[in-house]
Parts: structure tokens; sequence; C-alpha cells
């Protein structure tokens, strides 16, 4: 399979709506160069404006300008664009319901050697936490590209996590995003392995592990956190009886716990969550970073044998 950026998705696909819609407008935060917006920019410099420094400005400008009329990108690292900016988000964007699609790139150990400070890995569960806010965590380029095409064809707020590193490309390019579902890329009778962005490679690659040794995990990939595909997280608790759920990302109010309230409620099951707990990043390469906080695929599979493993 290939390796893709999702960056220079998001980038060229700007680009393409930005020929299609002159009503699109970007901004950023004088990271456009690595958030992949100077293609749109260059095109389109009278549509583009570059902030800064300066991300709180940037997306109250956003939200101001939405309530014009126009479709509103706004981009910088994951770690600035919910941390830094939670209040504009929340009063500017979320209570005023702006059409502003907010793109974190950056985000989670996969930044490595710019380390903790970079590292964001606690902005999913900042971004759960807010109404009316829709959060996607694509998991290659194509779904990347599919869920800004949907983000710009859908008034309201959207925070959308890419990732820094390169990711392997697990669809196709007649692959559709849909709002609220959540792709199963591998059936199952044992476990069900639920993971986000990054880690969706990741738990594949643990399925294989399992495989061989006669025990059938499941795959979802959970690139639509908010709203979450309760349907298909239902179907899989009853089927396999065990989840584990996988993250580049805190598992305080992130993925593993988005899916722990809502199995709480409706079919409790054994479950494990992976990703980091109470603590912050550091500098290193990320496949180093992912090994030393125990997020390989041959974790994920040895966290797998531990659940179905208990009494």
């Amino acid at each position: 399979m290939a390796v893709e950026s999702l960056r220079g998705a998001y980038g060229q696909t700007l680009l393409r709506l930005g020929r299609e819609n002159p009503d699109l407008v970007v901004l950023d935060a004088d990271l456009a160069k690595s958030t992949q917006t100077q293609v749109f920019a260059r095109e389109f410099p009278g549509r583009f404006i570059d902030m800064g420094l300066a991300e709180q400005d940037m997306v109250s400008t956003a939200a101001g300008i939405a309530l014009t009329g126009k479709t509103v990108f706004a981009s910088s690292f994951c770690a600035f664009l919910i941390g830094r900016v939670f209040d504009q988000v929340r009063q500017s964007v979320c209570y005023n319901r702006a059409n502003v699609k907010l793109v974190g790139t950056h985000a989670g150990l996969g930044v490595g050697e710019d380390g903790a400070t970079h590292q964001a890995l606690e902005d999913v569960a900042l971004a759960r936490a807010l109404p009316g806010l829709t959060v996607i965590v694509p998991a290659d380029a194509i779904e990347t590209a599919r869920a800004v095409e949907f983000a710009a064809a859908t008034p309201g707020p959207f925070f959308i996590r890419l990732t820094r590193n390169n990711l392997l490309t697990l669809f196709g390019p007649e692959h559709r995003f849909e709002l609220g579902k959540a792709p199963v890329l591998r059936d199952g009778g044992d476990i069900t392995l639920v993971a986000m962005g990054a880690m969706v490679e990741k738990a594949l690659a643990a399925s294989e592990l399992l495989a061989a040794e006669k025990v059938a995990a499941a795959v979802i990939d959970f690139s639509s956190l908010q709203p979450l595909d309760g349907d298909v997280l239902l179907r899989y608790a009853r089927q396999t009886g065990h989840i584990l759920t996988v993250e580049d990302h805190s598992v305080r109010g992130g993925l593993g716990g988005a899916c722990a309230e809502f199995l709480a409620q409706h079919a409790p099951v054994p479950m494990a969550l992976m990703g980091m707990d109470n603590q912050f990043g550091r500098s290193g390469k990320p496949e180093d970073l992912y090994a030393h906080f125990r997020l390989t695929a041959a974790d994920i599979a040895a966290a797998g044998r531990r659940l179905l493993s208990r009494p």
C-alpha cells in the first residue's frame, strides 16, 4: 500500500474546492507551509489571510467572516488550534454556529522531534466537550480529502484532526465519508479493535498478528468521532464481547472515553483503552515514540490477548 501525506491531501482538496466555490476563504497562523494551505494561498491570495502568530485572532476573524455568509477554513497545529484558542472556539464559533472548519495538523506523537509542547494529546477531549462541534479524525489521505469535501458542503463548525506523519492509504478513490458512520475495515468475532487516525493502520497490523494465533479481530475506523457511530459500536460489542480502543491521544476524553461513555449506557462489555494516560509526550522519531509509549501493532495485539484472558 502507498504512504501519503494527509496534509498534502488537505491542501490539494482546498485548492480544488477554492476553484469551485468563490465564497471559500482560508486563514492560517504563520504555518501555511506546514499545514499545506500555501497551495490555496498561491492561487487565491485575495481569499487567504495569514494571521501570523495570533491563533485567537485567527479564529475570531474566521467566525466573523463566516457570519457574512462565507465558508471559512482556519488551520494551525492541533496543539495551538484548540488548546490555545478554546475560548474563541467556544464563544465565537460554536455558540454562534459559525460556518468555520478548524483543521489542525501535527496531532499526537506523530509530531516527533518537536516534542511535548507541540504534541497535541488533549485536543480531541477539548473539542468533544463543545456543543455542536463535529469532530473528524481521518485515517488516511483519501479519507482526509473526503472529510474536507464533506465539511465544506455542510454548514456549521467542524474540527478535523490530521497527522504530520504520512500514513498508509487504506481506502480506494471511490471511498465516501459518511458523518456518524464508522467503516468496518476487518470483520471478526473474538475482539473488536476500535481506532482513529494514525492508529488505524497499526490496529490492522495487530489484527494480522492476532489472526496468526487464530484470534479473529474486527477493526473499525472511528474517523467520525462526534457524532459517534453507536450502531456499529453496539453491534460489535455484542458480536465480540470485547472492545479495545487505540488512539494517538489521551485516553481521558478521547476515543476510548467516547466509546466507554456510550457502552456504559447501552451494552457494558470488557474494555481496554490504549493511548496516553496522564502524561505528556517527548521528543523523538514517531515510530520510536510509539514504541516507547507502547502503541505499536505488537503492543496492540498484546493488549488484545490480555483483554481476552480476563476472567
